[in-house]
């Protein structure tokens, strides 16, 4: 697995000088991450809600392998609203995570983001087509048409 190493001046604070590295973690890790802090729809299975925060923050620990002895970075650390860990610093740890474990800016964008009903997966074209056992292309639209002008 890829690693990466980062070492950290007194730039961010004295409390996190030192050396981190960051290890890329497996897909089931990943996957279970971001199940733990998803929430879904029980009638439609739908996104509801994400908690992108945590999802980043668990992503970050998980792939934190070393870092100074002291242990300056916790998930706590990483989560806590009024003394948390510096901006720049939570941004710089972020972007070495997605870096090593691949979170592309479309998967960032649909963590970060509620459902709200949109359908975000990609229709394929040959969806609304299939073969009778006639040999002859169908298209299930004009299928429906048919059956409902028939019906009524």
């Amino acid at each position: 697995m890829r690693t990466e190493t980062v070492e950290i001046g007194d730039e961010y604070g004295e409390e996190y000088k030192g050396k981190y590295v960051f290890q890329e973690i497996s897909w089931a890790k990943r996957s279970r991450i971001i199940q733990r802090n998803t929430k879904y729809s029980q009638l439609t299975g739908q996104v509801v809600s994400s908690d992108y925060v945590a999802i980043q923050a668990e992503t970050i620990m998980a792939s934190l392998k070393e870092q100074p002895e002291h242990k300056p970075i916790t998930l706590e650390k990483l989560l806590d609203e009024e003394n948390g860990v510096p901006i720049g610093l939570g941004e710089l740890f972020s972007r070495i995570a997605n870096r090593l474990n691949g979170l592309s800016v479309q998967e960032s964008r649909f963590l970060s983001g509620k459902s709200e009903g949109v359908n975000r997966t990609l229709q394929s074209r040959s969806i609304g087509s299939a073969r009778s056992s006639g040999g002859q292309s169908r298209n299930c639209e004009d299928n429906q048409l048919k059956q409902s002008a028939n019906s009524s």
